[in-house]
């Protein structure tokens, strides 16, 4: 009987320390997990990302859901914590000896850094973009001048200008132009949380590629407004910003410069590097297109397609 309750107490015991270990590994392995997750947490601005939607950004862009666009990692605490100023672009009327925008090649001098182009390179090559927000019946148009001449464009589109004329988009690729993203929803970027302001690029990024098997590269913020934060949202997100060092009110087609007025502006303008903004949305830029190719490569330029780097 003795040793018959010894050997019960024994398995009690032997239960009871069994019961004990498996609790105390399992508020181990709860702490742990715990501390590792406060510990990838980033501080960031109550304008920026949530904490709980950070693990996605922190793996590869294919286990977030990321298809194209280069995921952020840690980078978002620190680009939540760059200046986040509005700064709304203009290439400025000043110019050097070589007829280049002071403007451009100061902002080049300091934005460079975060992959940012306001004026190309040193040389006599020109490099002609459009801006797409809706469609006015002249791109077509447009397209053809560029074939006729041999020249490859650069089209930044929104998700509406491509949801509404993808056989357009499609021409440009099929014809070797450049499609860059010019966001979802044509916002501010500086105005807008910085987890919408990602959105706006990687959804159309996604959609793009999905829907032509594109993958851009180059981004023009809207209105030409930026900030670091943002310039440096475009970098992480694996883009390259593409600004401009001309354009001119070309953008409204009730207010349309005259044609032989607008010529003389747009080719006046020509210099080393220069990176041209057209609205495909004017009228008078459509009919003056092929007439300034022609005259830039009078002059010796090459209209050459899009090849900057950083």
């Amino acid at each position: 009987m003795h040793k018959k309750y010894l050997r019960l107490t024994a398995a009690v015991c032997s239960l009871l320390f069994l019961l004990t270990a498996c609790k105390s590994d399992g508020k181990g392995s709860s702490d742990t997990s715990s501390i590792s997750s406060e510990s990838s947490r980033v501080s960031t601005p109550s304008d920026t990302v949530p904490s709980s939607s950070q693990p996605q950004s922190e793996s590869s862009g294919e286990e977030s859901g990321e298809s194209g666009v280069q995921a952020l990692g840690q980078d978002l605490g620190t680009i939540a914590g760059l200046d986040n100023k509005k700064i709304g672009w203009g290439q400025g009327k000043q110019v050097n000896d070589k007829n280049q925008p002071l403007g451009s090649t100061d902002a080049q001098s300091k934005y460079g850094k975060y992959d940012a182009r306001y004026i190309g390179n040193d040389n006599k090559k020109i490099y002609l973009t459009f801006d797409e927000g809706y469609e006015n019946g002249y791109s077509a148009k447009i397209l053809d001048v560029l074939k006729e001449k041999n020249v490859s464009g650069v089209f930044f589109v929104t998700y509406d200008y491509v949801k509404r004329n993808p056989e357009l988009v499609k021409r440009m690729i099929d014809e070797g132009h450049v499609v860059g993203n010019h966001t979802w929803s044509h916002p501010s970027m500086p105005t807008v949380p910085l987890e919408q302001a990602k959105d706006e690029i990687a959804k159309l990024h996604d959609y793009v590629k999905t829907e032509f098997g594109y993958e851009m590269t180059l981004f023009r913020p809207p209105m030409g407004e930026f900030s670091e934060r943002t310039l440096a949202l475009t970098q992480a997100l694996g883009y390259q910003s593409v600004f401009w060092s001309f354009a001119y009110a070309d953008w409204d087609p009730d207010k349309q410069m005259d044609p032989e007025q607008a010529y003389q502006k747009v080719t006046g303008a020509a210099h080393d590097g220069a990176i041209y903004l057209l609205h495909a949305v004017s009228k008078t830029n459509t009919e003056i297109l092929g007439r300034v190719i022609d005259d830039f490569r009078a002059k010796g330029f090459t209209v050459d397609k899009y090849d900057l780097k950083q």
